[in-house]
């Protein structure tokens, strides 16, 4: 499993890339790191009853924005695919599918914490890549600057990349181009993709904000700004621009 992204000089690869795209930041980020590096590229998200449905609305404007900002890309970005989750949301008893206030265990974890879903995610993915001729599958899970998801670390991707290709039996490569990037790097890597075209839409495009709030701008894009999406957001932005000055 590759978890390469920034400072790496980009290579065009042969064959497809299946991007799980969400419609927030890193999603984005990692749809236009697969676009510089793969000679086609799909997408694919998931409406699973997620309190913020607005990330949905928000993909859609973003597959247009993205095609807009390099002819490259425009060319390399094939089909979307929009799967129905809902019964993910209808077992997950959390924050982010049901009325709850944001609250943390004593481990630390938000109870935004959807168990099994990034598993489920990527092996739903992992079907329509077989079925598409698709090998590697990209997500924008990250290690430095998480919630503390489990299924986000890199041992559970790595673990779930055998597990696909054994049940396959075809090699499925999962990418993970953020999984040792702090926020802040993420910002940069925007940068070192797109330029400040990339990162204003990452700013004012996507949506990470798990409360769903569109209403209220701050200088880092739109949300409540107290959520945990929202607090490392923030974080991120802040010291890129930190980073950025000096």
């Amino acid at each position: 499993m590759s978890t390469t992204g920034e400072g790496e000089t980009p290579m065009l690869r042969e064959g497809s890339a299946l991007v799980l795209f969400s419609g927030g930041q890193d999603s984005t980020t990692c749809l236009a790191w697969a676009l510089e590096r793969f000679e086609r590229v799909e997408t694919i998200g998931f409406n699973y009853g997620q309190r913020h449905q607005v990330e949905l609305m928000c993909r859609e404007k973003l597959l247009i924005k993205m095609r807009d900002l390099k002819p490259t890309w425009d060319d390399r970005l094939g089909k979307d695919h929009m799967l129905d989750m809902g019964l993910l949301g209808q077992i997950s008893d959390c924050a982010l599918t049901q009325e709850q206030a944001i609250a943390f265990s004593q481990q630390g974890v938000p109870n935004t914490f959807v168990p099994g879903r990034n598993l489920l995610f990527f092996t739903f993915a992992a079907t329509v890549a077989y079925r598409r001729g698709i090998k590697t599958l990209v997500g924008g899970m990250c290690e430095t600057d998480y919630s503390g998801y489990a299924d986000c670390r890199d041992n559970t991707l790595k673990s779930l990349q055998v597990a696909l290709s054994l049940g396959l039996d075809r090699s499925v490569v999962i990418e993970t181009p953020l999984m040792w990037l702090t926020k802040a790097q993420t910002w940069t890597l925007a940068e070192t993709l797109g330029g400040e075209a990339l990162v204003n839409v990452v700013r004012w495009d996507t949506h990470t904000c798990y409360t769903g709030d569109r209403a209220h701008k701050h200088p880092w894009g739109y949300g409540c700004g107290e959520c945990p999406a929202c607090v490392l957001r923030k974080q991120g932005w802040d010291a890129y621009c930190q980073a950025s000055q000096q």
